[in-house]
């Protein structure tokens, strides 16, 4: 009989832990330390090629030193700077990797589900590359998306280097992803709620304290790299009353309403660049002269935008200006991001939920026009998203303006409420959609994960004797016997009770005609794979298919020959029908306690 290596008491005691604690997870956390030590300085070359591209592009000087395209002096030749770091990208895409193209996190979920976590070092050198000549030639994008497909890709790589599974790779990948966003926003727990929300698709120790830990590390390095202080400072708001919780609900549903607008307009534009009669290589370029013609309107939609998010917060934006910014940031973003160049969503969602927020503010008959910005930024990010967990910390940990969590917390729920009824998919599931790859992103336990084999086992089991002919055999079926009929596998136990083997009635059969003097012993298979009645249901089914068998022996923990039970296909099956009740039949229960009362 195979003895099962798992069979020991500690590890026995860890299969009633409400967690697993696989040892791997140590070596994923020292691993995932350094990947974390990398994304922060992968993010700080990232930012600094942008600050240098910029300067090149808009002021003609080498310099990696802040300064905003929108104070350029170029005139009307602005409208070609965004042309042409559109042109090279789509060469770039083109003749090096077509993996470029996009704002990044799609571009990591693909990677996640279809291609076992494993990332082209190409797309590592290349994705940052390109996302800075696309913002520094002023793109409107972030530099999150590109930071986090860029840490992902070296996570991946990284890990590559290391005996690891799939799923465990997966861990390293999105390890480096959360490690490149927190030390762009100094945004640590948010980085590790987007992995949870958008790229894990699980929640596990072995994954959760990895990507964590990484995340951490480069929150901490980023105190060195980019200094001290949330990203965007605001005047701390008072804890808001009941009137202003149930505006900010208001301004989550509109919200929600202009995150699914903006998802129409994105992919409308990409609908109408594929219709163009030319190669997708020059579509970059096309996005790119329609944004410069946007810098020509409103110089403050190009580039990264950081700058307008802080006016925004600050109320130095109002009237016509503001309505300028929204329309002119809005529609060169959708345009840009249509057109395949490369760059992040989160930054111009930012810039164009604050905009509305502004506008909202001079309707609001109460608080700062700063409390109405922070609610419709967290929720347009929220609801575009499908990340209302990760908007609301983010927004926290951008401003540090912890009075405002309930009232952040409203409207991000409330426009994630309203995307989810108007659109199926989210702004960065439709990309992976249209690829030919649907998911669904609702985090549910697997059944199979909740239930132990000793509640689903069929407990009245029949065994036969190793003595037992082929022929006695055939005999008690003819009788029809009800343990033998019951079921495909029977037991098979020796002169003490202690199993011996398992015979299958097709062994039988096949037998008795040629031999009908053999034993089931001799019929049947001694090598087993046997479960216990404390083992999930999941890993008893795994065992079923690693050994190519639809039953098995279910045996004590204290004594591995003594048969106390037997599982198989058809008790797993209706195990789960049992569980789908449960999400399908409704009853009213109270109503069947008030007849059985008046009885």
């Amino acid at each position: 009989m195979k003895k099962d290596r798992q069979d020991l008491n500690g590890e026995a005691k860890d299969r009633l832990a409400d967690f697993n604690r696989d040892p791997v997870i140590w070596k994923l956390s020292f691993l995932a330390l350094m990947i974390g030590i990398m994304s922060a300085f992968i993010a700080y070359a990232l930012v600094w090629l942008i600050k240098v591209i910029t300067n090149l592009a808009f002021y003609q000087q080498f310099s990696s030193a802040f300064h905003s395209p929108a104070g350029h002096h170029l005139g009307y030749g602005v409208i070609f700077v965004p042309a042409v770091g559109g042109l090279i990208i789509g060469l770039m895409a083109r003749y090096g990797s077509e993996k470029i193209r996009g704002h990044g996190i799609p571009e990591a979920l693909e990677a996640i589900l279809m291609g076992q976590s494993r990332m082209d070092p190409k797309v590592a050198f290349l994705k940052p590359v390109s996302s800075a000549i696309s913002i520094g030639t002023g793109g409107p994008f972030g530099a999150e998306g590109p930071i986090i497909m860029t840490g992902g890709a070296f996570g991946s790589l990284f890990a590559q280097f290391f005996h690891l599974t799939s799923a465990e790779r997966k861990t390293l990948l999105v390890a480096g992803a959360a490690g490149g966003m927190a030390a762009i926003f100094a945004t640590p727990i948010a980085a590790v709620l987007l992995s949870v929300e958008l790229l894990l698709f699980e929640w596990k120790p072995r994954s959760f304290i990895p990507v964590a830990l990484a995340s951490i590390t480069a929150g901490m390095l980023r105190v060195k790299l980019f200094g001290p202080g949330p990203m965007f400072t605001v005047v701390p708001h008072a804890v808001p009353g009941g009137h202003e919780m149930m505006m900010a609900l208001v301004v989550g549903i509109l919200a929600g309403l202009c995150s699914s607008l903006l998802t129409v307009m994105v992919y409308g534009f990409e609908d109408a660049f594929r219709k163009l009669p030319i190669h997708w290589m020059w579509w970059p370029a096309i996005g790119g002269l329609l944004v410069g013609i946007g810098g020509l309107v409103d110089p403050r939609v190009l580039g990264v935008g950081y700058d307008v998010i802080q006016d925004l917060l600050s109320g130095h934006l109002v009237g016509t200006a503001l309505v300028v910014l929204l329309m002119a940031k809005a529609l060169v973003w959708c345009l840009a991001l249509g057109s395949g160049t490369s760059g992040g969503v989160l930054a111009p969602l930012l810039i164009i939920g604050g905009a509305v927020g502004a506008l909202e503010a001079h309707w609001i008959p109460m608080g700062d026009t700063s409390l109405w910005v922070m609610l419709s930024m967290a929720a347009i990010m929220g609801g575009t998203m499908r990340a209302p967990l990760t908007a609301f910390i983010f927004a926290l940990e951008l401003t540090h303006d912890f009075n405002l969590m309930s009232a952040l917390f409203i409207s991000c729920v409330a426009a994630y409420a309203v995307t989810v009824f108007l659109k199926r998919r989210s702004i960065l599931t439709e990309k992976i959609a249209r690829r030919g790859l649907h998911i669904t992103r609702e985090y549910s336990i697997d059944p199979l994960e909740l239930m132990r084999v000793g509640e689903v086992m069929d407990k009245d089991v029949q065994t036969v004797p190793a003595r037992m002919t082929a022929a006695e055999f055939m005999d008690l079926m003819a009788l029809n016997h009800e343990g033998l009929m019951k079921h495909r596998g029977i037991p098979i136990v020796d002169e003490q009770g202690c199993l011996a083997g398992m015979v299958t009635r097709e062994d039988i059969m096949k037998a008795s005609r040629a031999s009908p003097q053999m034993t089931v012993a001799e019929l049947g298979s001694r090598d087993l794979v046997v479960t216990y009645p404390d083992e999930l249901v999941r890993d008893a089914l795994n065992k079923m298919l690693d050994a190519g068998v639809g039953r098995l022996p279910v045996v004590s923990r204290q004594d591995a020959r003594r048969v106390i039970g037997y599982l198989g296909r058809p008790s797993v099956f209706m195990a789960w029908m049992r569980r789908l009740e449960e999400e399908k039949k409704r009853q009213i229960i109270w109503d069947r306690k008030f007849a059985f009362n008046r009885r």
